[in-house]
């Protein structure tokens, strides 16, 4: 059983006595020191590890708890996100913490930039009853994210599921964002094997407005050229005529938030890529690999579709015969970007669905940079502008 804890910097919320029956180890508290002495802590099962979520804004927090729970002999891992999600709410200050049981083993993967990954060697058999979790946080803003996920799939393959974010600052200025006992890290993944069931789903809602292109050039996650035109020309003709606005020299992201690449996949929504920025050659900076020769269609954004996809996959989220006790969601800040005031709407509909039917349950997770996860059958992905609802036993 998972048990879900939130340290929430700040003011109070009402919620904090509005505990359900089969949500009593859910938590808020005001101080890291009185999270540190909560009886949910004292309370957890021998051998529970704690998954922590941070927001962005209490990172400076984030060293004071990891040297109480180290004192207190807990093992945890985790990550900073823009925004955390519980409920449905966003919130900028605090921490999600949830307790784990059966983490068989927890790695740090350092120096993803450099190209040089090794995936840590990790025995199980999938007997009966018996399902795996990898779940793996990553530096949102290194490169290789999409070649470590390669790798961690061609070693495990569809054996077990696979859930997780990217991790790091608004700001798009890169920091140590991923940590575990071992430390705080840059560039880096965290990677934790737990047995566990699941159910995953994933729906973003963006529709094609112009496509098939070429990426005919391309960089890592630097999109270099389209149809072997300069890549910025090609989208910025194509953007500009849709949006009747202009891009300047300081509104890149402001219109190309609306309008992103989808890589074209059969039979299933496009992988979409969210292009930050322009480099000095007038090339897109993606968040994500962009693999050379790609075919990509250019997305554009409704509230509607994006609303109604969120839904969907609530839906197809509790679309199974676990008996869940914990609903995990990874949604990308870019949609709150987009959706602005009405993002609150995508969480409160998601509450909707997973409380119809799991009314015990408390959902938490995090607004990232990229979201991971298993999808059509167990390939593992790394997603842009997408939202993810893990289900777990």
């Amino acid at each position: 059983m998972a048990c879900l804890f939130l340290l929430k910097l700040g003011r109070q919320k009402s919620k904090t006595t509005d505990m359900r029956p089969n949500d009593a180890m859910t938590f808020y508290f005001s101080t890291v020191e009185e999270s540190l002495s909560a009886p949910g802590l004292k309370e957890r099962s021998p051998g529970s590890t704690l998954m922590i979520f941070v927001a962005e804004k209490s990172k400076h927090e984030l060293t004071r708890l990891m040297q109480g729970l180290e004192e207190r002999d807990i093992p945890y891992f985790g990550a900073i996100f823009p925004k955390l999600i519980y409920d449905n709410e966003q919130l900028e200050h605090g921490f999600v913490i949830n307790t784990l049981d059966r983490v068989e083993s927890i790695h740090v993967i350092k120096d993803l930039n450099t190209g040089h990954i090794e995936i840590p060697h990790y025995n199980f058999s999938r007997d009966e009853g018996h399902e795996v979790c990898a779940i793996t946080f990553v530096d949102g803003l290194t490169s290789n994210i999409s070649n470590y996920l390669s790798k961690l799939f061609s070693i495990f393959g569809n054996k077990m599921s696979y859930f997780g974010g990217g991790a790091g600052s608004l700001s798009l200025t890169q920091m140590p964002c991923v940590f575990s006992n071992q430390g705080i890290y840059q560039d880096a993944a965290v990677l934790a094997f737990q047995e566990v069931k699941s159910n995953l789903s994933v729906k973003h809602g963006w529709e094609k407005i112009h496509g098939p292109i070429v990426a005919t050039k391309t960089e890592k996650n630097i999109v270099k050229e389209l149809n072997w035109e300069n890549a910025f020309d090609v989208y910025q003709n194509i953007v500009e005529q849709d949006s009747g606005m202009k891009f300047t020299g300081d509104n890149f992201f402001d219109i190309a938030k609306g309008y992103p690449f989808g890589m074209v996949k059969e039979y299933s929504e496009s992988i979409v890529r969210d292009p930050l920025s322009l480099n000095e050659n007038k090339e897109l900076i993606c968040v994500g690999e962009v693999p050379q020769n790609s075919v990509l269609n250019i997305l554009k954004g409704k509230k509607e579709t994006l609303l109604e996809a969120a839904t969907s996959a609530a839906v197809a989220g509790i679309n199974t015969d676990i008996q869940a006790r914990r609903c995990l969601v990874i949604d990308c800040i870019s949609r709150v970007l987009f959706l602005k005031n009405d993002f609150d709407q995508e969480l409160s509909n998601v509450k909707r669905v997973i409380n119809n039917k799991f009314s015990e349950i408390t959902i938490s997770g995090a607004l990232t940079l990229g979201e991971i996860s298993s999808y059509d059958g167990g390939y593992l992905e790394f997603f842009n502008k997408t939202m993810v609802v893990g289900v777990f036993e």
